[in-house]
């Protein structure tokens, strides 16, 4: 299987939307941070290992924390999704801090910071 062919397209969406299910509903860690979101997933071709891209929408201890909680229910996650995800090998999943929207967030605050100074100017 290629790496971007159709078939492992559909499974790193299906996988992402299952996780990102199991871990707003069905984890009770209270370590994860409620406004934690799958950003995306890669699934390898060989279907053995996946990398889950997590955002955390607070500071770098919240984020610390979540991906500390992740980890130590990831045995569960797994599980959880063998019995969701018809796939014929489960995945070991690897998470990742994607620290992206807040980069962009952050941009884009700069941005309007310019554009409001270059309005004081004229």
């Amino acid at each position: 299987m290629r790496k971007n062919s159709i078939k492992n397209t559909r499974i790193n969406t299906q996988v992402q939307r299952e996780l990102s299910d199991i871990i707003r509903n069905e984890i009770k860690d209270p370590r994860i941070h409620p406004m934690t979101s799958v950003v995306s997933v890669v699934v390898a071709p060989d279907l053995k290992s996946a990398k889950a891209y997590i955002s955390v929408l607070g500071d770098e201890k919240e984020q610390a924390d979540t991906l500390a909680g992740l980890k130590s229910a990831e045995g569960y996650i797994r599980r959880q999704l063998a019995n969701t995800v018809n796939l014929r090998n489960t995945p070991q999943i690897t998470f990742v801090l994607d620290q992206s929207i807040e980069y962009g967030v952050k941009m884009s605050k700069l941005i309007d910071e310019v554009n409001h100074q270059a309005g004081d100017v004229e």
